[in-house]
């Protein structure tokens, strides 16, 4: 029996508003090569580099976030090794004496340690053409923020879990937009399979690394792959070599880059350009962690406890954290006074229309964008109007769609318009008993069993009514009118 062992390296690219050890712009997207360059990043004699105070403040955030243990004293080290989109022929890194140590964030229930985390500046990128490489050293020296987990996860989906939810705290943190396409979030898998069922009696394997996935798929479909193409090494006999491999998304498969019998001896040694940073200091935690906001975990229980939303809705909410807060501002609209049932059944309205018909409209667009008018007091009584029968559910739709477009409350659309709803039940009545006058067939389909005649009526009764008529009315009326 074999069990996956996995641990997680990812690097995350800090939004800082300049690059690590320089002022030089840190904006890793930019087109144009070797814009955002100086002395210091490209490693010019005589160059010296000077500590990012933002970087630093970023990264013990994030420790602090994840229940790190931040030391009292901090140190860069020098990491040698040659590269050609490494201007120093060394990165400064830290080894001996990072930032935050021993953490943990718990998935499903499950504490799953970190390690550490460090910072450290990028590289630079190698562009390969037909018969030469190029280097930008834009990115070259971009705050980089490593941690490191323990090899705590035992499957695919797991590591997928900690990899989405690192990056929802790392946004709700704003320390990075963390945004994986963008290659501000890149995830390095290290896999073997232990044999044994308790993990006393388990014999770990050989370790095989992944390097740079760059989506939350890509994480989880190497793994399991690579889970499977172990397993069946060990079955046949065979032993499963020391290696780092890459993921080739298009085959679903890993692919061997290089072997790897022996650790690289990097040669690490203190930076002697830096000094010793004393920050783990009372006061200055104390600092950071006032700046910490309620974090995804602690959200999910609150709009749980609050709210009593389902699952999904708070998964939903959470994750798209603008809407989420523009939710809460459109619940404080309603009358507190309200008994709880009422309170509640608005809660849920509020919920659906947000989810889908709002999200519809929007089409990828952020509700704090200036180009969304809606404000929450009038998102609150266009939900109110709808509790209350005053408009329809397909009226409803064209009265957001109005308000999206205009910003206009929803009253003054409806007064405007004339989309009140028809709640007369003579008039309705009187609209009812043409319709079946003029729908004979309809009307004895129904009487034979189908039930699909009786909505057929109903459809032509909202038609004639341009979708005013009280829908629960007109059933009721409709089902006395054909009983016999």
């Amino acid at each position: 029996m074999y069990k996956a062992i996995v641990g997680l390296e990812v690097h995350v690219e800090l939004n800082t508003k300049s690059k690590m050890f320089c002022d030089c712009l840190n904006d890793p997207n930019e087109r144009h090569p070797n814009v955002n360059i100086c002395p210091t990043c490209t490693a010019q004699p005589g160059s010296l580099p000077v500590i990012n105070k933002e970087a630093v403040r970023k990264v013990i955030k994030t420790g602090l976030a994840l229940n790190c243990q931040i030391p009292e004293y901090s140190k860069f080290d020098r990491k040698n090794y040659f590269y050609p989109d490494l201007p120093k022929g060394y990165q400064i890194s830290q080894l001996y004496m990072p930032f935050c140590k021993t953490g943990f964030l718990e998935i499903d229930n499950k504490k799953i340690r970190i390690r550490e985390i460090h910072l450290e500046e990028d590289v630079g990128r190698l562009i390969h053409e037909k018969d030469c490489s190029l280097v930008d050293f834009n990115r070259a020296g971009i705050p980089l923020m490593e941690l490191v987990t323990e090899p705590d996860l035992n499957s695919a989906k797991e590591a997928r879990k900690f990899a989405e939810e690192l990056q929802l705290i790392l946004r709700y943190l704003n320390v990075s937009g963390a945004d994986m396409e963008k290659g501000e979030m890149r995830v390095e898998v290290n896999i073997s399979l232990a044999q044994g069922s308790k993990r006393k009696a388990q014999k770990l394997g050989t370790k095989v690394e992944i390097k740079n996935l760059n989506s939350f798929r890509a994480v989880e479909k190497s793994i399991d792959y690579e889970i499977k193409r172990q397993e069946k090494i060990l079955k046949s006999g065979k032993k499963v070599i020391q290696e780092t491999r890459g993921w080739d998304d298009v085959k679903g498969v890993t692919v061997s880059q290089r072997e790897k019998e022996f650790a690289h001896d990097y040669r690490y040694f203190p930076e002697p350009d830096l000094p010793i940073l004393h920050l783990g200091t009372p006061e200055y935690l104390n600092e950071i962690k006032a700046e910490i906001p309620e974090l995804p975990q602690q959200k999910r229980e609150r709009l749980r406890r609050e709210y009593e939303l389902d699952e999904k809705s708070i998964d939903f909410f959470v994750f798209n954290k603008d809407l989420g807060e523009y939710f809460e501002k459109v619940i404080s609209e309603f009358d507190p006074r309200l008994p709880h049932p009422k309170i509640f059944n608005l809660i849920k309205l509020a919920t659906n229309y947000l989810i889908t018909d709002l999200q519809g409209l929007l089409k990828g667009a952020s509700v704090t964008g200036e180009d969304f008018l809606i404000t929450p007091e009038n998102f609150a009584e266009f939900i109110t109007l709808i509790y209350e029968g005053k408009i329809s559910s397909k009226i409803a739709k064209m009265v957001l769609s109005e308000m999206f477009s205009t910003g206009a409350d929803p009253s003054h659309i409806i007064e405007e318009k004339g989309l009140i709803q028809i709640a007369d039940t003579a008039a309705i009545e009187k609209i009812i008993k043409e319709v079946i006058s003029k729908n004979p067939k309809a009307v004895e389909d129904f009487k034979k069993g189908k039930a699909h005649a009786f909505q057929y009526l109903i459809g032509q009764i909202m038609a004639q009514t341009k979708g005013k008529a009280n829908p629960q009315i007109v059933k009721d009326i409709l089902s006395k009118e054909l009983t016999p």
